[in-house]
């Protein structure tokens, strides 16, 4: 099968050491409202070393677990919502980079976590939530198991500073929230010096106004989506994870350009990679339209 993705697909990584329903759940739900194909891929790592005992037995058991991953994650999908259009690629080669490279193309990429600590993130060759968001072309929904409280209407939460990045990821957030029918809470987080000669009212108020002039505009593009906007003050990653606790999904925009070994994505949105209670959707800023 072809290893190539289009701008009509919607790839996901299906984990087989994981439980990959929550991810592919999530991508199927986004194929279907986007009404584009589903990919469902696994990256098999090459066999550094063939002649070493024990190592193609174990390569061959991992392609074996990949192969019938696949297969389930297909028809369950199938069995679940039969008028989507999907495909299932094992695919050759270390699955952070090759993720990465199919973000070119793609729509966009869903990816389940493991929460793992930095350490193993840093060391593991089965970690894609931070290296993908870091590296991607297109949007990158990062899935935890955590399920959303259908206690009150759904609604997204679009992290907004004024920036480029976070311009896109409020793009985005009205484009999935009137795909979805629901609300998008635009927040912008100020964090209070230690020290401060001025009152603490005066750059909270500039915080406020700079956060009306960025979302100005937007309403008359999506009249159907409810658009609200707000400053809390702490902790960005804090402050945001408590604000989507409840949500679809959070969405930011990255800052960061990959950095050494494609790790670097911005401290605020690796700490939400971590820390947030929904679906994370980390946006790059070439996908602004």
């Amino acid at each position: 099968m072809s290893t190539s993705a289009t701008r009509q697909d919607i790839v996901v990584g299906v984990d087989p050491r994981e439980d990959w329903h929550p991810a592919v759940g999530w991508a199927a739900d986004e194929a279907h409202r986007r009404g584009l194909l589903l990919r469902l891929v696994v990256a098999v790592p090459p066999l550094h070393e063939p002649r070493r005992p024990g190592d193609l037995p174990r390569h061959r058991e991992f392609e074996e677990a990949a192969t019938r991953a696949l297969e389930a994650a297909d028809a369950w999908v199938r069995e679940r919502q039969p008028e989507i259009r999907t495909t299932a690629t094992l695919l050759d080669g270390v699955p952070a980079p090759t993720l990465a490279g199919l973000t070119r193309e793609a729509r966009m990429v869903v990816l389940g976590s493991r929460r793992l600590n930095r350490v193993a993130e840093f060391l593991s060759a089965g970690s894609l939530a931070v290296p993908v968001s870091a590296q991607a072309h297109c949007p990158v929904a990062v899935v935890v198991r955590t399920a959303r409280s259908t206690g009150q209407p759904p609604y997204l939460v679009v992290g907004v500073d004024g920036s480029e990045p976070s311009q896109a990821a409020l793009a985005l957030a009205l484009e999935e929230a009137e795909l979805r029918g629901c609300a998008v809470r635009a927040v912008a987080v100020w964090q209070p010096p230690v020290f401060s000669l001025r009152g603490r009212d005066a750059p909270l108020d500039t915080e406020r106004r700079l956060l009306a002039e960025t979302v100005a505009g937007w309403a008359e593009k999506y009249p159907g989506v409810r658009l609200s906007h707000e400053v809390v003050t702490g902790s960005p990653v804090e402050a945001l994870a408590e604000a989507a606790e409840h949500a679809e999904a959070l969405v930011v925009g990255r800052r960061g350009d990959g950095g050494y070994l494609g790790m670097r994505v911005g401290s605020v949105v690796h700490g939400l990679l971590h820390r947030a209670p929904c679906p994370v959707i980390t946006v790059p800023v070439e996908e602004r339209p």
